[in-house]
């Protein structure tokens, strides 16, 4: 596992220059990789800077994307409705802070009890995106593919005997579905990867993290060095979903000089599009360089 810690702590302070992030505008899924990596850095470097940032980050995303069930997929006009994988990330970041804060453990379990009923229909799947109340699913979206997964090993890592009821359902969907369900996409594929590494024992982690990992190796382009979007857009490629793959492989320790080359290509890669300057992008080079609280201890 990587602890460039230098290389965050400068990309730190240049996306506070540039108010990119954390002073920005607030979007959940990079809002949850910060939060981890403040965490991460509350542990490691023992300064109770990152700790109260950590803290203060959970209130601005409390205030700016809460509602009053659930929490806003972004700040953004465009970035309406709720994910159900952004919110089982913002649940995980809650649990890593609950493990010095704990009233943020509870608070995470209490928002798990109360959009699991929205966004799972059990036996069915789990709906991919809700309207902003949670009162229907968003238009144009259907049952999300890697949800119930995310939803398990969350609700597993917040509290196993307070979501018992709600990782049985979860549970239940990935029995269903392990077998068949072949990722293709890089992000995907890494956060696959990075879920499986918290149980790899057992069987749906051992096929899925056995099968991302064949398909990602029909996706490396090397040279350069990274990995294209799908096996079947091998010229397309993104920096944040990059890092995002990088997660998975130090999660389970595999190809550690591909996540080396890979860093080395993105980090100085240009889009020429707003990916270049997105606080997506930057934060999650900052995971792919010191994944710290995301990796199984």
């Amino acid at each position: 596992m990587l602890r460039d810690i230098d290389f965050v702590l400068e990309k730190l302070r240049w996306m506070r220059d540039q108010q990119i992030w954390p002073n920005g505008l607030r979007y959940l899924w990079t809002d949850t990789f910060g939060l981890i990596l403040l965490v991460s850095l509350y542990r490691d470097l023992e300064d109770d800077a990152y700790l109260r940032e950590a803290e203060w980050l959970v209130a601005e995303v409390e205030r700016v994307l809460g509602r009053e069930r659930g929490i806003r997929i972004g700040e953004a006009p465009d970035r309406d409705g709720q994910y159900f994988h952004y919110l089982a990330m913002w649940l995980f970041a809650l649990s890593r802070l609950g493990r010095i804060r704990p009233e943020y453990r509870e608070r995470g379990i209490a928002l798990a009890k109360d959009i699991h009923p929205a966004f799972v229909i059990p036996g069915a799947g789990v709906i991919w995106k809700m309207t902003e109340d949670l009162s229907a699913p968003y238009p144009g979206y259907g049952l999300g593919a890697l949800d119930a997964f995310d939803g398990y090993v969350v609700y597993r890592l917040l509290d196993e005997n307070a979501l018992a009821p709600e990782i049985l359902e979860m549970e239940a969907l990935i029995e269903r579905d392990y077998e068949q369900l072949d990722i293709d996409q890089d992000l995907g594929l890494g956060m696959m990867l990075w879920l499986a590494h918290f149980f790899p024992e057992e069987r749906w982690a051992t096929v899925q993290t056995e099968r991302s990992l064949a398909t990602l190796d029909r996706m490396w382009i090397d040279p350069p060095g990274y990995f294209c979007r799908s096996p079947r857009q091998r010229r397309m490629k993104l920096a944040f979903t990059n890092y995002g793959v990088s997660l998975g492989l130090q999660a389970v320790g595999q190809h550690p000089e591909r996540v080396e080359r890979l860093n080395a290509f993105v980090d100085t890669y240009r889009s020429g599009d707003e990916y270049d300057r997105d606080a997506i992008t930057h934060v999650m080079a900052c995971t792919s360089h010191f994944p710290g609280d995301f990796i199984r201890r």
